[in-house]
């Protein structure tokens, strides 16, 4: 799809709906940070909406493009706190308490609260609003969204007697799959799956884990955590034992940023990875490959990730204004339709999904659809307070796990603890 000036066009006339304070602004120009986490066109793909932005209000959007989320966070607040920073930011939507503790946020209820705000308020999926709420307010406008879905070689399926067409459901299907796709000799050796184990990621493919023994990591308020629970423990050892017992999936530590050019080259029959790779693994794939849900326990269950687009405190309540009229320009139904099928990131809207371009796109690539299906079993992302270091409280014993150092039950009880020491000052009562 390509945004044609009648697609802009209809972005326009969504935000023109708008009340008349938001089209009345002065502001000339405004200053995003935009992380760049996966390959592909997205820098590209961002300035065109920018542009089309421009074009239709007059108002320029400079987007800086800054690295990985983390990355992004600690430009943008450092930034902030220099007095120079961005006026918004798509940061990951885990960072909610962290970036409220901060108190740097603007929420949209404080910068328009008229009904027409709430009606498009409303109309996320609720999955990815779970990371936007807390008390009582809107904090963060669902964007850049994703599930952990896995991606899987069918032309190896077949190789080893497996149905391309029925992918493993469970966590006993699989490990036999892996067990008949792993090759661990000779020059085409390759994994029968690979799972991200680095820090920045391995809190997220840990919360789809736990998600799949129906265990949620932590409290809304994002006060506790429980790493040290028996489901939390049992996920923890699933993990470790597709490394030791059933040599399916490496020990140690995977790159995240390995995953897809490995299954690209053939060196992983099966990876997990997020919808935003969609794009890129069907326009770099020289062999045909599936989607599927992320096999659970019994039956698939999931995460939601991805980042959120925040306003902050130090713009002017006229650049507020302005960076709202933005953020619904960006996520009218046409452009969020538009941005789905140009990197595979999810839709936010249930709308954006009635449009005749997702429409035919769907209709023509099936797989597209996959992530959204999984929505209704899919969790939230860990999200705390002073999330970095919850992070890497539990990356830390994830990767000792990983590498054998440490056993379910100690790689647990030990990130508990340190986690406790963290949000020990947050808790009331």
């Amino acid at each position: 799809m390509t945004l044609t000036r009648r697609t802009a066009l209809a972005a326009a006339a969504a935000t023109l709906a708008a009340p008349a304070v938001l089209r009345a602004q002065q502001v000339r120009e405004l200053t995003f940070y935009y992380p760049i986490a996966i390959g592909g066109p997205v820098p590209r793909i961002i300035d065109g909406y920018c542009e089309a932005f421009q074009r239709e209000s007059g108002i320029t959007v400079k987007p800086v493009y800054s690295g990985f989320y983390g990355e992004t966070l600690t430009k943008a607040v450092t930034a902030i706190r220099g007095g120079t920073g961005p006026h918004f930011s798509v940061l990951l939507a885990a960072e909610l308490h962290s970036l409220r503790d901060m108190d740097i946020l603007a929420p949209i209820e404080d910068i328009d609260n008229s009904a027409e705000t709430k009606a498009w308020l409303s109309g996320f999926f609720p999955a990815f609003m779970a990371n936007s709420l807390a008390e009582g307010k809107t904090w963060s406008v669902p964007f850049q969204r994703s599930t952990s879905i896995y991606f899987y070689n069918k032309a190896m399926f077949r190789e080893v007697g497996l149905n391309p067409d029925a992918p493993p459901r469970t966590w006993a299907e699989l490990v036999d799959a892996g067990k008949k796709l792993t090759r661990r000799e000779g020059a085409g050796g390759r994994w029968g799956v690979q799972l991200a184990t680095n820090h920045g990621t391995a809190q997220w493919t840990f919360g789809a884990l736990c998600n799949q023994v129906n265990h949620t990591l932590m409290n809304e308020a994002g006060t506790e955590v429980y790493f040290n629970h028996p489901r939390a423990i049992e996920a923890a050892s699933f993990w470790r034992d597709m490394a030791f017992t059933h040599q399916i999936t490496p020990q140690g530590v995977t790159e995240w940023a390995v995953l897809a050019p490995n299954f690209l080259q053939g060196t992983a029959a099966m990876i997990w990875s997020t919808t935003g790779n969609l794009t890129n693994v069907r326009t770099n794939a020289s062999f045909e490959f599936g989607v599927a849900g992320l096999p659970g326990k019994e039956a698939p269950r999931t995460v939601v990730g991805g980042g959120n687009l925040y306003i902050f405190k130090n713009a002017n309540p006229a650049e507020r204004q302005a960076v709202l009229r933005f953020a619904r320009f960006l996520t009218s139904p046409e452009l969020a339709a538009d941005w789905c099928i140009k990197t595979g990131y999810l839709a936010v809207r249930p709308d954006a999904w009635e449009t005749e371009a997702l429409k035919r796109y769907t209709a023509e690539f099936p797989p597209a659809l996959v992530a959204k299906e999984q929505l209704p079993v899919a969790t939230g992302e860990l999200s705390t307070y002073e999330n970095q270091r919850v992070y890497k409280a539990l990356n830390d014993n994830l990767q000792a796990l990983l590498t054998g150092s440490k056993s379910a039950q100690q790689a647990m009880a030990d990130a508990q603890a340190e986690a406790d020491r963290v949000l020990r000052p947050f808790r009331r009562g």
